[in-house]
C-alpha cells in the first residue's frame, strides 16, 4: 500500500519540477477559451438580471457576482492574451434600461433570475474543476482552482440567499418503499 506522505511529497516535487514554459496542450486552450466564454456570457445575464429586477438584495447579489466574473475575466484574459490564445468574439455590455419598461411577458421574475445564476456557478464550477483535473502546466491548474474556489464562496452566499427567500427549488424527498418513517 502506498504512503500517503509519500505520494503527496513526489506529487509536490513533480509539480515544482515541471517547466510552466512548455506550451499550452490543446485541451488546456480549449478549457481556457470556453471558461472565458461563459464568463462573459454570465455577465450579459447578469447586466439583464439588473435590468429586470427592483429587489434590493437580488441586486447586490448581481452586482456581486458581476464583480466575480470580470475579476477571473480580467485574470484570464491576461493569461490567454500572454500565451497568444485567440479571444472569442462575444456580445456588447448590455445598456441599462427601467425594470418599469419591460412588459410582463418579456421580464424575467427574480426566482428565474436567481435560479439562472444558481445553474451559471454549478457550471463554472464544474468547468473550472474538469479544467483543473486536464491541465498539465501548474499555472492553468492553480489559476482554475483559484476559480474554482472563488465560485464555490459565492455559491454558498447564493444558496443562502435562495434559502431564505424560498427560491431554492429542491427535488422531491425520496422514501424507498419499505422504509419506516421518522
Amino acid at each position: 500500500m502506498p504512503n500517503i506522505f509519500e505520494s503527496l511529497i513526489a506529487t509536490i516535487k513533480t509539480s515544482l519540477d515541471y517547466d510552466t514554459k512548455h506550451p499550452l496542450h490543446t485541451g488546456e486552450v480549449m478549457s481556457c477559451w470556453v471558461y472565458y466564454t461563459a464568463l462573459k456570457e454570465f455577465i450579459r445575464y447578469e447586466e439583464v438580471g439588473m435590468n429586470t429586477t427592483i429587489d434590493d438584495e437580488l441586486l447586490r447579489l448581481l452586482h456581486d457576482a458581476k464583480k466575480l466574473c470580470e475579476s477571473q475575466v480580467k485574470q484570464l484574459e491576461s493569461f490567454m492574451v500572454k500565451e497568444g490564445i485567440p479571444l472569442p468574439d462575444l456580445p456588447s455590455p448590455k445598456p441599462k434600461s427601467d425594470p418599469k419598461d419591460i412588459p410582463m411577458g418579456a421580464k424575467l421574475t427574480d426566482d428565474e433570475i436567481v435560479n439562472g445564476i444558481s445553474l451559471k456557478v454549478a457550471v463554472a464550477i464544474m468547468n473550472a474543476a474538469t479544467t483543473q483535473s486536464q491541465a498539465i502546466r501548474n499555472d492553468v491548474g492553480g489559476m482554475m482552482a483559484k476559480f474554482q474556489i472563488e465560485m464555490l464562496v459565492f455559491g454558498s452566499t447564493l444558496k443562502t440567499i435562495m434559502r431564505k427567500r424560498g427560491w431554492l427549488r429542491v427535488p422531491p424527498f425520496y422514501n424507498p418503499p419499505g422504509k419506516l418513517d421518522s
